[in-house]
């Protein structure tokens, strides 16, 4: 085999596996704004705590022999528990306001503001983490607040307290997304089994105050949300393992789009104008940020 043909091998096979990245990285949005949606239809019956227990006792039965392989002594033996504890707090609200906010606003309006979330990050990192922001990066932040002032538009519809719930787990989210940023050594496995137990303790906690006795068919789809959102973070998991993150990672905000055509489709709730010229300027503030910390990164190297 020549040079040129072993160069052509290894770029089909560079463009293949990123063309799956992509793919993986599309179906786990597809699968998380699935999950949203069916949570937004739960949580009109049926209380968060509710919702939280059922879901989270599913998903770790579900996870059950992979946590029996990982081991229960690598489970508790965790670095740095005092920030464990603090993310599993955070995760824990972020998934409870999030339930609470889809039941009061549109799914589009809530996925807009959890977009959000990687602004905040971007802020608060060279605070909490020491970390430098550019220039692009401070122009790309007042751009995206500028997107979350547009999208505020609620305020104006007497919902105030629905997008205090909303801005309050995606704060949540970035505080989540922080502390992870500073136990990047944690096993994803130790992670997510943290965070499941936590969601699965504020369900206890939560659901006695209006318990209802859910019927077979939503039964089943509380359990769902559990596995469906499994199978969401394995597919971004595989597909940051197939491509670049500078590849994928822009994909994520399909979940907007899917946001609103399954708002439309199931809740017949149409996008607001202001909605969507906010979802589009954090959108492009997000991009922005995440590729100019992926040059950095690239520079560092």
């Amino acid at each position: 085999m020549t040079a040129r043909t072993a160069n052509r091998v290894s770029r089909a096979g560079l463009f293949s596996a990123a063309g799956a990245g992509i793919g993986l990285m599309l179906l786990g949005m597809l699968l998380f704004s699935l999950n949203d949606a069916m949570g937004k239809l739960l949580v009109a019956t049926y209380s968060v705590g509710q919702v939280l227990l059922i879901r989270s006792a599913v998903a770790l039965i579900v996870l059950a022999p992979v946590l029996w392989r990982w081991g229960f002594k690598r489970l508790l033996a965790v670095e740095r528990p005092g920030l464990q504890a603090l993310r599993v707090v955070f995760s824990t609200g972020e998934v409870f306001c999030f339930y609470w906010a889809v039941m009061l606003l549109p799914l589009a309006d809530v996925m807009t503001y959890w977009m959000a979330a990687p602004i905040c990050v971007a802020v608060a990192a060279p605070l909490l983490l020491g970390e430098r922001v550019g220039r692009w990066n401070w122009m790309a932040i007042a751009v995206g607040f500028v997107g979350v002032l547009i999208a505020l538009d609620p305020f104006g519809a007497g919902q105030g307290r629905a997008v205090w719930v909303a801005l309050l787990g995606m704060g949540c989210f970035a505080a989540m997304m922080l502390t992870g940023r500073q136990l990047r050594a944690t096993p994803d496995t130790t992670l997510v089994f943290w965070q499941i137990a936590g969601a699965l303790v504020a369900g206890v906690l939560a659901s006695p105050w209006g318990w209802t006795d859910p019927t077979g068919l939503d039964l089943t789809l509380l359990g769902l949300l559990g596995v469906v959102a499994m199978l969401a973070h394995v597919c971004v998991n595989r597909a940051l393992k197939l491509a670049d993150a500078a590849v994928i990672a822009p994909f994520q905000y399909t979940l907007l789009p899917w946001a609103i055509f399954l708002g439309w489709l199931f809740f017949a709730d149409m996008p607001r104008p202001a909605m969507i010229l906010g979802g589009a300027l954090i959108t492009g503030a997000g991009l922005v940020i995440f590729l100019q910390e992926r040059s950095a990164e690239r520079a560092k190297a």
